[in-house]
C-alpha cells in the first residue's frame, strides 16, 4: 500500500494540492534551516580523497548502483552508509575486503547490497559519518565513497548529485520530497541527470510466467516502465521493510503466483525464505566522462 505522503511526493493528484498549500510554510521554514547549516556548518577535513554520492530527492535515485558502479573501479575503497532500516544502531563493519560480517539486520538492505556486490570493497554503516571515515583510514582506506552524503554537510569532499527525469512535485519537505531548496544543487561538484548522464538498465533471472511483484523500495511507481511480461499482481510495502515468508506465501497463493518478483534491494532480505524468486537487476549506464572527473580529482587529492 502506497501512503498519501509517497502519492503526494512522487506522483501528486489534484487533492493533494491541498495539503501542499497547507504545508507550504513549513517546508520554506524546513528549506531555510536546512540553507543556514549549509553555509554555516564547519567542514572537517580529512587526508583521503572523499567522494559523495546523494540526490537532493527523498527516495530512490540510483545512489546505490552508482556507488557500486563507482567504488568497483578502484582498490582500497570503503562505502560509509547510514544504514537506513537497519535494526541496529551505532557503528557496524558490513564488511571488510569483501567479507561480510553481519547479516541484513543489522546492516541494512542497501549496505547488504552494496557489500554483496563488491568482493574487494569494505561497507560500512554509522549515523556519525566522521567517525567511520576515521576507522576506515585506520584500517588502510586509501578512497572513502559517502552514500547519500550531499546533506553531510560538515565534511569537506567532492559532491556528486544525481536528478531523476522529472520531479513532480519540487517543494521540501514536508510539503514535497525535497531536503533542501533545488537550487542548493550549485554546491555539488557535478550534477547528473538520469537518462542524460547515466541510463538504468534492468536484467532479469528465473522469470516465470506468473510472476506476483513484492517490493519494499520508495516510489515503487519507478518500476512500471522495468517490469517484464507476466507480472500478474503487486505488493508494495514501505520503504525499507522487511519481508515476512508466510505472509508472502499466502500473498503468491491468493494470486495464484508461481514466483515473486523482487529487486535486489528486496532480496537481499529473502536469502532463507524458501519461496520462487525472479529477479530484477538494475545496474547504470554512465558516462565515462563522470569516471574522468572522479579520477581527475582522486589524482590531484
Amino acid at each position: 500500500m502506497i501512503g498519501f505522503f509517497e502519492k503526494m511526493f512522487f506522483s501528486p493528484k489534484w487533492y493533494h494540492y491541498f495539503v501542499m498549500i497547507f504545508l507550504f510554510s513549513f517546508s520554506i521554514v524546513y528549506g531555510v534551516v536546512m540553507f543556514l547549516r549549509r553555509i554555516l556548518s564547519s567542514k572537517n577535513h580529512f587526508s583521503i580523497p572523499i567522494i559523495s554520492v546523494g540526490n537532493l530527492q527523498v527516495g530512490g535515485s540510483g545512489k546505490t548502483p552508482f556507488v557500486v558502479a563507482l567504488a568497483a573501479r578502484y582498490n582500497n575503497v570503503t562505502i560509509i552508509s547510514r544504514g537506513y532500516g537497519r535494526k541496529s544502531d551505532g557503528l557496524i563493519e558490513v564488511s571488510y575486503n569483501g567479507k561480510v560480517a553481519v547479516d541484513v539486520n543489522k546492516s541494512g538492505d542497501e549496505a547488504m547490497l552494496m557489500a554483496e556486490s563488491l568482493p574487494h570493497a569494505s561497507v560500512i554503516v554509522s549515523e556519525e559519518r566522521t567517525i567511520a571515515i576515521e576507522l576506515a583510514m585506520r584500517e588502510g582506506a586509501k578512497l572513502i565513497i559517502l552514500d547519500d552524503g550531499f546533506n553531510r554537510v560538515d565534511i569537506e569532499k567532492y559532491e556528486i548529485l544525481l536528478e531523476p527525469v522529472c520531479i513532480p512535485n519540487s517543494l521540501t519537505f514536508p510539503a514535497g520530497p525535497l531536503r533542501e531548496f533545488g537550487w542548493t544543487k550549485r554546491y555539488a561538484d557535478m550534477v547528473l541527470k538520469e537518462d542524460e548522464t547515466f541510463k538504468r538498465v534492468v536484467e532479469y533471472e528465473n522469470l516465470s510466467d506468473k510472476m506476483l511483484l513484492v517490493t519494499a523500495i520508495s516510489n515503487p511507481a519507478r518500476l512500471d516502465n522495468y517490469l517484464p511480461q507476466g507480472v500478474i499482481g503487486s505488493v508494495y510495502l514501505e520503504d525499507h521493510a522487511y519481508f515476512n515468508e508466510a505472509v508472502l506465501r499466502e500473498h503468491m497463493l491468493a494470486h495464484g503466483a508461481s514466483s515473486l518478483l523482487v529487486t535486489q534491494k528486496d532480496a537481499v532480505k529473502m536469502h532463507d525464505f524458501k519461496l520462487p524468486l525472479s529477479l530484477m537487476k538494475l545496474t547504470l549506464e554512465i558516462d565515462e566522462t563522470v569516471f574522468a572527473s572522479v579520477d581527475s580529482y582522486i589524482n590531484h587529492f
